[in-house]
């Protein structure tokens, strides 16, 4: 069987004794002995009834993509396959010197080791590149190969996660009776490795297990890389997480907002829309599961304490807009709220109250002013005069004292409205520390 197209590939390899290059028509032979009772579709053994040991090592070049969504890792890998064929060796001392020849993979016979945890649309195998062969039977296959490959994606700590992606290789027809797969080394090769800007490479131990499916009875061995991946943080907290903790600290400061100027509710809805925004955008990326990653947790929280601090909002601005016709502050409350959390927030006394204003005289009182005689009017004549006035007078000092009074109660009740506005805004304010401290320290 004459296979013109190997003389290329041997030609550079042949070199004569003398220094000078071997002539074409030594590859030619050897192709020749070699390949004229070969079978690329025979497992190359001397004995059937013995397995033939096939090591496999994989380097990690690159990664290309994890998407959580799916769960799918695209990752570039070189794949290096060696075993003995028993059926291609010659004395090199016969063929000008020759010790090995590259020659296409599909020339001789391969192991069909594949990627089981497979994910991509065409499930196909290495590529077609070259082999090594020695004199001594040895083959070696480099081939590069880009995979998809199923990783089951725990989001729990999002965006502080690890992943542990397996690329599991294994034969899909020959069992261990048949093919003895082991692992070359006991890690995959980082050393050719392009850092990923999102994910950082923490190892890939491998390991080889032997299986039992419950389909057949013989055991099929393979080998199992385990790649540890740790997210880089430093995007999602610049442009998720920050964001989330400068928004979350307006919503307290609708406590502070004066109550007349009317912004205090809308504060807290578009807070709340802001948040809604980047829930959203946590969501679309992560894949639909029961476990809510942490970042989700912190925005749940987050709304739903915006939510009780407008619904707080909106209790105390009724608080604070009680009218004049409103019943006076309850005496607990003076105590509790006028006096202890006034003093322990800082608010000062505002308003005042009619106890120190002069009593209304009466129709008994004398006055300079009121009641005094001169030379023009005699006293009988003006009293009924005095009497009228002084009803009237009382009647307004009347008036004027329930005025002050309604006054008092309507400054008591948004002096309360205010010294809670200022409890909650502290107290909101170190529920939004206390959370951003929590989610950082349990991520790290």
């Amino acid at each position: 069987m004459e296979r013109p197209l190997l003389t290329l590939c041997l030609a550079g390899c042949l070199l004569a004794p003398g220094g000078r290059g071997a002539p074409g028509r030594v590859a030619h032979k050897l192709l020749h002995d070699l390949f004229a009772n070969y079978s690329s579709a025979l497992r190359p053994v001397e004995d059937t009834d013995r397995a033939l040991n096939v090591t496999l090592q994989v380097t990690l070049s690159q990664i290309i993509d994890m998407d959580e969504r799916n769960q799918v890792l695209t990752s570039y890998l070189w794949v290096r396959q060696a075993w003995l064929d028993t059926h291609l060796t010659w004395d090199k001392d016969s063929y000008g010197g020759i010790d090995s020849i590259r020659i296409p993979s599909s020339y001789v016979w391969r192991p069909d080791i594949i990627l089981y945890n497979n994910a991509d649309d065409h499930f196909g195998g290495s590529m077609e590149t070259n082999v090594v062969l020695r004199s001594d039977g040895h083959i070696m296959w480099d081939s590069p190969a880009i995979t998809k490959s199923s990783c089951k994606v725990d989001v729990s700590y999002f965006p502080f996660d690890g992943q542990r992606c397996r690329l599991t290789f294994g034969s899909w027809t020959y069992n261990g009776n048949q093919i003895d797969l082991r692992n070359r080394l006991d890690t995959g090769d980082l050393t050719d490795f392009v850092k990923n800007v999102e994910w950082e490479v923490l190892g890939m131990p491998a390991t080889r297990n032997v299986i039992t499916y419950g389909c057949c009875s013989e055991p099929y061995p393979d080998v199992t890389y385990t790649l540890l991946l740790r997210r880089r943080a430093s995007f999602y907290i610049f442009n998720l997480l920050l964001p989330c903790i400068m928004v979350s600290l307006l919503a307290p400061l609708s406590f502070y907002l004066p109550a007349d100027s009317g912004e205090k509710v809308s504060l807290g809805v578009t807070v709340l829309l802001a948040l809604t925004v980047f829930q959203l955008l946590v969501a679309e990326s992560m894949p639909p599961s029961e476990s809510v990653p942490l970042i989700g947790k912190y925005y749940i929280a987050t709304m739903t304490m915006i939510t009780a601090s407008t619904a707080l909002t909106i209790f105390i601005m009724n608080v604070h807009h009680c009218g004049p016709g409103a019943r006076a502050v309850p005496p607990w409350a003076q105590r509790l709220i006028l006096r202890y959390m006034a003093r322990l927030c800082g608010v000062h006394e505002v308003g005042g109250s009619c106890r120190g204003q002069r009593r209304a005289p009466g129709p008994g009182d004398t006055d300079g002013e009121v009641g005094t005689t001169d030379g023009t009017c005699p006293r009988h004549r003006c009293l009924c005069h005095h009497r009228v006035l002084l009803r009237h007078v009382a009647y307004i000092a009347g008036c004027f004292c329930r005025h002050r009074a309604a006054q008092r109660r309507t400054g008591e009740w948004k002096k309360v409205a205010k010294v809670m506005d200022r409890f909650f805004m502290w107290v909101f304010f170190l529920m939004v520390f206390l959370m951003s401290v929590l989610v950082l320290g349990k991520g790290a």
